[in-house]
């Protein structure tokens, strides 16, 4: 799960980022690197939103140009998102996932839970419950 940010000089120094795939969200930095944790925390926390409130999370767009970098979440919070994504795609509802999954309904919302520390084996279960595959993949550092 990779989104543009686009990190524009702000006149007091740093950098102001804003998310072109998003209605909201805003984040700074003093540097870029700071701005680059800044942005990474506030895109989490814009998914996390549009998960909370049941909404389609936007495709990423490819803008280009220097004042553009990919922002990308965490591994966990992006299988969540990619869960989520499968999920709204199936076109069933929470509750029939937890009946595929033997669990209580309220424990779906935590799969999607961005803040919440599931354990990889049951996203592992939901994607499998949806006819997906977690796949994972290792690149070098940049």
């Amino acid at each position: 799960m990779e989104y543009p940010a686009c990190f524009e000089p702000s006149e007091e120094g740093g950098f102001v980022v804003t998310f072109p795939d998003f209605d909201w969200g805003i984040t700074q930095g003093e540097t870029e690197q700071d701005a680059r944790e800044m942005a990474t925390d506030a895109l989490g926390t814009m998914i996390r939103e549009h998960i909370r409130n049941g909404e389609v999370l936007p495709r990423p767009s490819n803008p280009r140009g220097r004042k553009y970098r990919r922002i990308r979440l965490p591994a966990l919070q992006a299988a969540k998102s990619a869960l989520y994504l499968a999920f709204q795609a199936s076109g069933i509802r929470k509750a029939e996932l937890a009946r595929r999954l033997g669990i209580p309904s309220a424990n779906v919302d935590r799969l999607f839970d961005l803040n919440h520390h599931s354990r990889l084996d049951h996203i592992e279960a939901a994607f499998r419950a949806l006819g997906k595959e977690l796949a994972i993949q290792v690149n070098d550092a940049a």
